[in-house]
């Protein structure tokens, strides 16, 4: 498909380039902005409890510099800083990191939320492109170096009002793979010069940003190139890389600038952040970690730190993530195990041979570095994991079975397997999920619901409930803000059971007209206890009142042993 619209970015022209012939062996140092660049882009951001969970669990797994957030653009950001500071859960080798534009009062304020801290970075940044400088603000290359100088003298007065604390200075070209380079070179070396103080020992931090990736990787690592060569201070800079990663290359752009001689790298733990995210912090690292090279960084619990940062975000680490992936060390296909298991069998021969202490088939790392296994998830047996049993569903019937419900139905295959002391097929994995948790045993049967909108308010439904109760019908009538609410406070008043339904899911199972609705929905129990309920049916509100009917009976069968 060819479309005038679009063209192929210049290439950038530098034809003595060094780093394709380079080799990294000493890793840079880290910026994590997961509390910034990721959480302004979740749904849901995070709030202060959690921000400093996330906080915490940086400075544990070894980041020494943290964007702690924007703190002059919000009060919970102010709020944040203020909180980490006062109550000193800041470790004394980690400097935290305040965002601000190159405007004024929005310095001030980033110095007040800085107030008493022992190590800060003020980061400024401005947009240097083209683009922005005409389309969005309205201004040129004069205005936008007046703008970046006088803010840099601003900090740099505020910072000398702070002598009992280290503050250092980043400052951004935002959209630097975008900008004129000999504009981009004259604007830092004025930064530079209004800085004013920069040294080896504590350098400025020259952070150069691929803000939106329109050009191949090879273009960032040739600017990052061109421009260290070009700049006269290189002894008492930092450059610092961030890579975002709408083209998909966030980490190959990353490694390559790093060969061009990036000193420092930002980004974020799974690469969360806005559009499709920032580079991958946890890939970088292990890729470097892969190769023979300490980065400062511990990942030995990954699969904790994946959870957590599921947790709190809200946002799930995909299946075949690089390294924490649930998938990233499993092998369904019979050969790829095969050779697995043959290689492992024959680890101390591969030392020999290939003079390195790790060297198996389709393993490119020991997973135990990480806290992983090597997984087999095809065969299900009372040992399967809950991940494979999701994957059989999925494969065979297209039940995607959603992760929270995951352990309910690993413990109900369990049990079943132990029962018959065997290996169980796909087939027997999809009865015991019928049974157990779409037509459970127990005392309630749906009659039937019937759920109208008011007259007046169509997202207002009034609910009438029918139903079996050990043999005995029940009718209830309740209203709600919608069809699932209505339900729910209709049948609590019949069941005697303290329930709610925050969320739910749902799916399709099937295309055209024999396509079921399938809807998971959880139980919460007073005491924060959860149950899955089930259900299926042509309607999808039918579907989920149908699962709270078979999560009732699983509470009540609970109940009863």
């Amino acid at each position: 498909m060819k479309t005038p619209k679009y063209k192929a970015p210049p290439p950038f022209e530098m034809p003595d380039r060094q780093w394709p012939s380079r080799t990294l062996a000493v890793s840079p140092s880290w910026c994590s902005v997961d509390l910034r660049d990721g959480n302004q882009a979740l749904p849901n951001p995070m709030d202060p409890d959690q921000k400093l969970e996330y906080f915490q669990m940086l400075c544990r797994i070894g980041f020494k510099e943290i964007e702690a957030g924007f703190p002059s653009a919000s009060q919970d950001d102010f709020d944040f800083f203020r909180c980490l500071i006062e109550e000193n859960h800041i470790p004394d080798d980690v400097f935290i990191m305040g965002l601000t534009q190159c405007r004024s009062h929005l310095i001030d304020r980033t110095f007040e939320a800085f107030k008493g801290v022992k190590k800060g970075i003020v980061h400024a940044y401005i947009a240097t492109s083209e683009l922005h400088m005409k389309q969005v603000f309205g201004t040129d290359q004069k205005g936008t170096m007046k703008a970046a100088v006088e803010a840099t003298r601003r900090i740099r007065a505020l910072a000398d009002t702070m002598p009992e604390s280290d503050i250092r200075y980043e400052f951004s070209p935002e959209e630097f793979t975008d900008t004129d380079m000999p504009f981009c070179l004259e604007l830092c070396k004025a930064v530079y010069d209004a800085w004013g103080r920069a040294t080896p020992e504590k350098p400025l931090i020259l952070n150069l940003p691929a803000t939106v990736e329109r050009r191949p990787p090879n273009h960032y690592a040739d600017m990052i190139e061109w421009f260290i060569r070009h700049f006269p201070h290189r002894d008492s800079v930092k450059i610092s890389l961030h890579a975002h990663n709408d083209q998909g290359m966030a980490v190959a752009a990353t490694e390559l600038a790093l060969m061009a001689g990036g000193d420092r790298v930002e980004g974020t733990l799974f690469g969360h952040g806005e559009r499709t995210g920032n580079v991958d912090l946890v890939t970088v690292a292990n890729n470097l970690f892969s190769r023979g090279i300490e980065t400062g960084l511990n990942f030995s619990s990954l699969s904790e730190i994946a959870a957590t940062v599921e947790r709190l975000t809200g946002m799930p680490v995909y299946y075949r993530q690089p390294y924490a992936g649930e998938y990233a060390f499993t092998a369904f296909s019979g050969s790829h195990q095969d050779a697995i298991n043959k290689g492992m069998h024959r680890l101390s021969e591969a030392g020999k041979i290939f003079g390195m202490k790790w060297k198996v088939p389709y393993l490119h790392v020991d997973p135990a570095d990480l806290g992983r296994n090597f997984e087999k998830l095809i065969r299900i047996n009372s040992q399967s994991g809950k991940g494979g049993i999701a994957w059989v569903l999925e494969q065979d019937y297209g039940i995607q079975v959603p992760k929270a419900m995951q352990p309910e139905l690993r413990e109900e295959v369990q049990l079943y397997s132990e029962a018959v002391g065997r290996e169980i097929s796909s087939e027997e994995v999809h009865t015991v999920f019928r049974e157990k948790f779409v037509n459970p045993a127990g005392p309630f049967k749906l009659i039937g619901y019937w759920p109208r909108p008011d007259d007046k308010d169509p997202t207002f439904i009034h609910g009438e409930v029918r139903i079996d109760v050990s043999g005995v019908e029940k009718t209830a009538v309740a209203d709600g803000n919608g069809p699932i609410s209505a339900f729910v406070h209709a049948v609590r008043s019949i069941v005697g059971i303290d329930f709610s339904v925050a969320d739910y899911h749902e799916q399709a199972v099937g295309k055209g007209a024999d396509a079921q609705a399938m809807a998971y929905v959880p139980l919460k129990l007073e005491g924060n206890g959860i149950v899955f309920g089930v259900g299926s049916d042509s309607n999808i509100d039918q579907a989920a009142v149908r699962a709270v009917i078979a999560g009732l009976n699983r509470i009540a069968g609970k109940k009863q042993k």
